[in-house]
């Protein structure tokens, strides 16, 4: 097996650790498998009682999914590779959020796209003054998904618009303010709180409400207000409208950040967490976000939009549609159909 995850027993614990270093531990398709097999494995083993998830070193706990590898798979195979990779990191965040044994993530250091996948699901969610999170994938012109409606959707007021939208990064006392990590503790205590977890399995909610960890002030919270008002509409045209309407500079810096987005997986963004937020099941939302992947995985927004930000670096997409107005409601339909039976993603 690949040392990019580190897979240990420690007593009653399992550990998945990450170690992708260079690549800020970006989850790939045998990344995904590993950590899948591991807790298939320990889900049966009476043994085991709870799961740690971190990294192994660098700055990143996860950084997203191996965006290279997909659009390569846009570009040579049509999606098929791609699309595999969706289906089966789809099915490792479903396994997670119905694991009946807790997992700890420590999300210390970058946490975006594909690592949000495999934060949010955990019962337990440690943030710490490195943690950066966000959704910012709809700047290289795909869509929050991996769960993302189903926990952005879940956020408070329009939050999560709000986040998928922009492409935010929230520190860690935002992200412990927000509901987004279930505790916050200083990276330096970090090793204490897994030995000590490890040592008592039993006991994780006390050691890590135990632990001193005050966060700092969440400047998210002075902007809620904003937040709400402006992005409250599930309509793209109408928030752009609602930002140029505020003579504010806060307003201004964000409708300045929408114009860079991809106006296709904007509106996607917003449908999704729309339907994400009626739904009952997690599997229904995961259902729906790989029918999203696998179209706009081969819709020249996503080839392009890494082509500018990731790999060229030139910062300067030429979206099709080039704007809110060219998005239309039949292609947004044609994105959200559901796909031929033998295709439709399916819970492990």
């Amino acid at each position: 097996m690949s040392n990019d995850v580190l897979i240990h027993r420690h007593g009653r614990v399992g550990h998945i650790s990450l170690n992708r270093p260079k690549a800020l531990h970006a989850l790939t398709l045998d990344m995904c498998h590993a950590m899948s097999a591991a807790l298939s494995e320990w889900a049966d083993d009476d043994d085991i009682v709870a799961v740690i998830l971190d990294h192994a070193e660098g700055r990143g706990f996860c950084a997203g999914g191996d965006i290279s590898f997909l659009r390569n798979s846009a570009l040579n195979d049509g999606g098929v590779s791609g699309r595999k990779f969706f289906h089966d990191e789809y099915q490792l965040n479903h396994q997670m959020f119905t694991y009946e044994k807790p997992i700890v993530a420590f999300m210390d250091g970058i946490t975006m796209g594909g690592g949000v996948g495999i934060a949010m699901p955990a019962k337990f969610r440690v943030a710490t003054e490195n943690t950066r999170f966000a959704m910012p994938e709809t700047g290289i012109g795909l869509f929050p998904d991996v769960g993302g409606g189903w926990h952005l959707s879940r956020l408070e007021g329009r939050l999560g618009q709000f986040l998928a939208l922009t492409g935010a990064r929230l520190d860690g006392a935002e992200c412990h303010w927000a509901g987004i990590a279930t505790h916050y503790l200083p990276s330096d205590m970090l090793a204490e709180a897994k030995a000590r977890i490890i040592d008592k399995p039993d006991r994780i909610a006390g050691i890590l409400s135990e632990m001193p960890g005050t966060p700092p002030e969440a400047r998210l919270a002075g902007n809620m207000a904003k937040i709400n008002r402006l992005f409250a509409s599930d309509s793209l045209e109408e928030i752009v409208a609602a930002l140029e309407a505020d003579d504010s500079e806060w307003a201004a810096k964000e409708r300045d950040t929408l114009g860079t987005k991809s106006p296709q997986t904007c509106k996607v963004a917003l449908r999704q967490l729309a339907e994400s937020a009626a739904l009952s099941d997690f599997a229904e939302n995961m259902q729906m976000e790989y029918r999203i992947a696998s179209r706009v995985l081969t819709r020249p927004d996503f080839a392009e939009g890494v082509r500018a930000v990731i790999t060229d670096k030139t910062n300067d997409p030429k979206w099709d549609p080039a704007t809110p107005e060219g998005v239309t409601e039949e292609l947004l339909d044609s994105i959200f159909a559901p796909l031929p039976a033998a295709e439709e993603w399916k819970p492990l």
